[in-house]
């Protein structure tokens, strides 16, 4: 019988591991936590990859509490990667090279706020976010601009709209922390109003179809785990969250993708708070998970996506490619979110776990958020 003192010792042991990989991953004669992606990165031909190696690396050390590098440098390093509308960029990306949607302006603003809440996410970890100005979000904090934005989401693509959606917010959620009075929190109310119009009951999820496709209601749980980050956040009424409950649990308890498996977790993880007569279920299912995971790790202590293809930068489809199954600080950060995450269910404040405060992956509105 697995105990619960035999499972906490191996996730000490397998952070413990993860620790020390992390440090292996430090960028030659660069400042101090600029991090490669993966063992495989050659970081003199794939500049690009820094960044998210860093950022990764970075939500990963803080979310394990280790400490992170004290000089400026670093803060510095990923600054320079900002552009003068205030977006972050992986430096040197060839645009023509990227593809999200047959749009070209999609597709910009897809990877702008993807990698732009990332390094946000990871500057918060640093301590200076709040010295960052966001000159793009002005328009976003006009109802009618943003009504209209949220108007064109194309809910046949869940997961990529999901992604969009909950950048948008953690911005939102930026400038209000810097300024409570101003309007980003109305705006983050319309966004909650805008979802509540269109929630299926099927699910509690956003999207069509779901009912009569298991890829639907995936496409659909995946985006919905950023969507409802929102909800979280603002502390709001989610309709049919007890749907949403049973569709994950629905879910099979295997590994996956590092994606996948902590969308799931992410979900389930918030409804055992947000509806205890559902907590032996998820339990059940979030321990379960846990060995799986624990098992994944890779000999070297870090953790692979997934085993077989090959990986790359979402949306830089003519970009950086790695063969699947080595250890990198993306799949290494997803896990540990899943495995903090299902620690805090099991087995509240065992752990100090740092979850990060701006929203996405690796928040957690019911842990110990830094």
């Amino acid at each position: 019988m697995l105990t619960d003192s035999f499972l906490k010792d191996r996730i000490l042991e397998a952070k413990r591991k993860s620790l020390a990989w992390v440090t292996t991953m430090q960028a030659p004669g660069l400042p101090d936590g600029v991090s490669r992606v993966s063992a495989v990165h050659d970081a003199a031909m794939w500049q690009q990859m820094l960044l998210p190696g860093t950022y990764d690396s970075i939500m990963l050390r803080q979310l394990l509490g280790d400490a992170l590098p004290q000089s400026s440098a670093l803060a510095e390093w990923i600054l320079g990667a900002r552009t003068k509308e205030g977006f972050f960029v992986l430096p040197g990306l060839d645009w023509a090279q990227t593809y999200k949607r047959p749009s070209f302006a999609e597709t910009q603003q897809y990877m702008h706020f993807h990698t732009t809440n990332y390094a946000l996410g990871a500057l918060d970890a640093l301590g200076v976010v709040d010295h960052v100005d966001l000159p793009f979000v002005t328009p976003f904090m006009d109802a009618q601009y943003l009504w209209a934005w949220l108007g064109r989401r194309d809910m046949r693509d869940p997961w990529l709209e999901g992604n969009n959606i909950v950048n948008l917010g953690s911005f939102l959620l930026l400038l209000h922390r810097r300024d409570p009075s101003g309007p980003a929190m109305q705006r983050l109310r319309d966004m909650v109003d805008w979802h509540n119009q269109q929630s299926e009951p099927y699910s509690g999820f956003w999207g069509p179809g779901q009912q009569f496709s298991q890829e639907a209601l995936l496409f659909a749980l995946c985006g919905a785990t950023h969507n409802l980050h929102v909800f979280y956040a603002l502390d709001e009424d989610i309709p049919h969250f007890n749907q949403s409950i049973s569709r994950c649990l629905e879910q099979p308890i295997a590994v996956r993708s590092a994606c996948i498996d902590v969308d799931v977790i992410d979900i389930l993880a918030h409804g055992a708070k947000r509806c205890p007569h559902r907590r032996e279920e998820i339990e059940h299912w979030l321990r379960t998970m846990a060995v799986k995971l624990l098992d994944f790790q890779n000999t070297d202590g870090g953790f692979p996506d997934t085993l077989t293809g090959e990986r790359g930068y979402d949306g830089w489809v003519n970009g950086y490619k790695e063969p699947q199954g080595h250890s990198n600080t993306f799949a290494t950060w997803f896990r540990w979110v899943s495995l903090a995450m299902i620690s805090e269910v099991l087995w509240p404040g065992w752990q100090p776990w740092h979850f990060r405060r701006t929203i996405g992956i690796g928040y957690f509105r019911d842990g110990s958020a830094v």
